[in-house]
């Protein structure tokens, strides 16, 4: 597998997904009720980086791991991910902030934690880069 534009398009909304999630978290809704315009901000940003690593992630295929038609395993987050954005912004029209607090937190370490360490793995394209590079400069 070789850097494509759509592995780049990819992996840079997901670094900036990784970078931004924390500064929407971060800056919610605080007790007096106020909604800061940081967090409104910080939060459509994520979402649209999370839809353009998802529809990006379709377009990304693997056969040399265990897959079906090039999709593997990790590919399941795609459908994770639209499911859990629905949800989150249903809360939010239901004004079930805990939800919505809840389906975005758990959305940010499945998707942008969980499978940027997966991303990680020696085996994996990513991983080959970055702990070939480290390899590299150890040895």
């Amino acid at each position: 597998m070789q850097l494509t534009p759509t592995i780049a398009i990819h992996m840079t909304a997901a670094l900036g997904a990784l970078a931004l999630g924390p500064v929407a978290i971060w800056t919610r809704q605080n007790p007096a009720g106020q909604r800061p315009m940081l967090h409104r901000a910080a939060g459509y940003a994520w979402v649209t980086l999370m839809v353009v690593c998802a529809v990006s992630a379709l377009f990304i295929r693997d056969f040399n791991l265990p897959n079906v038609a090039g999709y593997t395993p990790i590919h399941l987050l795609i459908p994770v991910t639209f499911a859990s954005l629905f949800f989150a912004f249903r809360f939010l029209v239901r004004k079930n902030i805990s939800g919505h607090r809840k389906a975005m937190q758990a959305l940010y370490w499945q998707a942008c934690v969980g499978a940027g360490v997966f991303t990680l793995l020696p085996s994996r394209y990513l991983g080959q880069l970055v702990w070939g590079e480290w390899l590299g400069l150890l040895g």
